[in-house]
């Protein structure tokens, strides 16, 4: 039988817990390495050497080497440091001009930030002796790696044998620059132009897409809604045409990480054996808040971004319906200013029954998760979600719109058979999302079927268990 040796697998992202986070993609490279270390992978993950991460681990940061990394006609300094963190191997990649500034993105030279860190992350390899079976990367902030190793690297004898993986979290994000980006930047040819060129300019994920040696996305469901044109943001007949090395994978949860029996943020810790508990914290959540305390008043809970395709929509479109009902609501996140004036708006005409706070605060967030009763999650898209993941590991019962990973992570929830962890609804429709809040809240006051769903919640198994089998499966599919 076939038998292959440890699989090297070295993750090159711009984000990674607990390093650097702006969303999603943070939580994942933070989490899943580390766990196929545990199946056995070889796992190493590559990131800027941001200012934050400078400032915060400098005494701990080990030098390694330096190089000259030639982005066109630029010869641009490169630090390599390493840091070893949970018995992972974290490399960073060091130039203060690209990476020493507040924040990640949002930078009018992004492309070119990146466009050098995607190389220096092919140049360092050798100098490292570092040879891994496969690149791994996510977002447009590194799809210039596969694109690279089919141009400026192919015939160099070093990389021939890597493969490369690419994963979308977001498709809707795909590095879009101009022309003259193409030779004074990314140091390519017009010869190489059809590998990034698409509808008259430059897409930095569609040169990925096209160019890497497999291709996945963070749910199975989302795998298939990028294919249609409401999803893939007009990459979605390029995703067509690769979809034979296209595949969607299911992110996980840290269940460590957010574990209610252990949560220091909580003043009360609980399991699915002393769910009672759970009450106690809702209790004091509600008192923080100025809310009226009340055990027997369903309390629905949203932590996140306030952008359209979160759903917001529908939520403002009937939110005055919804109170008409005897529930509260609380609402933890920020984005775009008219949602969050909507919000504190309505937190000020009904201060007993509704708290808006416009920021982020990870322990609020947690007392959110763990004290709501219901957690409202109506995206019109959602490649996967982790909100809906971390408020069942809670035991709080997650309402969400049919699609991504919220449709292959909450199953609705039977009376009749005791069957699903969570309330779900079809189509994009502000009604149909206040029929899912009502039948959540005659489940709440129903103390059988109640029960029978938050124990249902608790024992959602999301954890990388499943996920990692089937990256390990993919890698070894590859190179063989």
């Amino acid at each position: 039988m076939f038998k292959l040796n440890v699989i090297k697998v070295l993750f090159v992202s711009t984000e990674a817990v607990p390093f650097a986070k702006t969303g999603g993609l943070g939580d994942v490279i933070g989490s899943l390495p580390r766990e196929l270390l545990k199946k056995g992978v070889e796992a190493k993950v590559l990131l800027p050497l941001y200012k934050t991460i400078k400032e915060s681990c400098g005494d701990r940061l080990r030098f390694l080497k330096e190089l000259k990394v030639t982005l066109a006609w630029r010869a641009c300094y490169c630090g390599i440091f390493e840091l070893e963190y949970d018995g992972l191997t974290f490399w960073f990649i060091d130039n203060e001009q690209y990476f020493y500034r507040d924040g990640l993105y949002g930078y009018m030279d992004d492309g070119e930030r990146f466009a050098f860190f995607s190389k220096a992350a092919l140049d360092i390899l050798p100098v490292l002796g570092y040879r891994p079976d496969i690149i791994h990367c996510s977002e447009w902030q590194s799809a210039m790696i596969p694109v690279y190793m089919k141009t400026l690297y192919g015939k160099k004898s070093f990389y021939q044998k890597i493969k490369s993986v690419f994963t979308i979290h977001n498709i809707e994000y795909q590095g879009l620059f101009g022309w003259d980006v193409l030779e004074d930047i990314l140091g390519l040819s017009e010869d190489d132009s059809p590998v990034l060129e698409y509808h008259g300019c430059l897409n930095l994920m569609k040169g990925a897409i096209i160019t890497c040696d497999r291709l996945t996305t963070v749910s199975p469901t989302y795998a298939e809604e990028i294919k249609h044109a409401f999803f893939g943001h007009g990459l979605e007949n390029i995703i067509k045409e690769n979809e034979e090395k296209l595949s969607g994978i299911l992110n996980g949860i840290d269940r460590v990480r957010y574990n209610p029996s252990r949560d220091k943020a909580l003043p009360v810790h609980y399991s699915c054996g002393t769910m009672e508990k759970k009450a106690m914290v809702k209790k004091e959540l509600q008192t923080e808040l100025g809310l009226s305390v009340s055990e027997s008043t369903p309390l629905i809970g949203m932590v996140g971004r306030l952008a359209s395709h979160k759903g917001i929509d529908l939520v403002a479109a009937v939110f005055e319906d919804m109170l008409k009902e005897p529930l509260q609501f609380v609402l933890l996140g920020t984005g775009e200013r008219r949602y969050e004036e909507f919000f504190r708006r309505m937190a000020d005409l009904y201060p007993d029954r509704v708290a808006a706070i416009t920021g982020f605060s990870e322990t609020l967030a947690s007392n959110i998760y763990a004290g709501a009763d219901l957690f409202l999650m109506p995206s019109l898209s959602e490649p996967c979600g982790l909100s809906q993941m971390i408020a069942l590991r809670y035991g709080t019962i997650p309402i969400v719109r049919e699609t991504g990973g919220l449709k292959d992570s909450v199953t609705p929830f039977e009376p009749s058979t005791g069957k699903g962890n969570g309330i779900t609804f079809g189509s994009i429709n502000a009604h149909d999302m206040l029929f899912a809040v009502r039948r959540g809240q005659v489940l709440f006051h129903d103390p059988v079927s109640w029960k029978l769903l938050m124990k249902n919640a608790f024992l959602t198994n999301l954890s990388w268990a499943a996920s990692t089998v089937k990256y390990v499966k993919l890698y070894q599919d590859l190179l063989r």
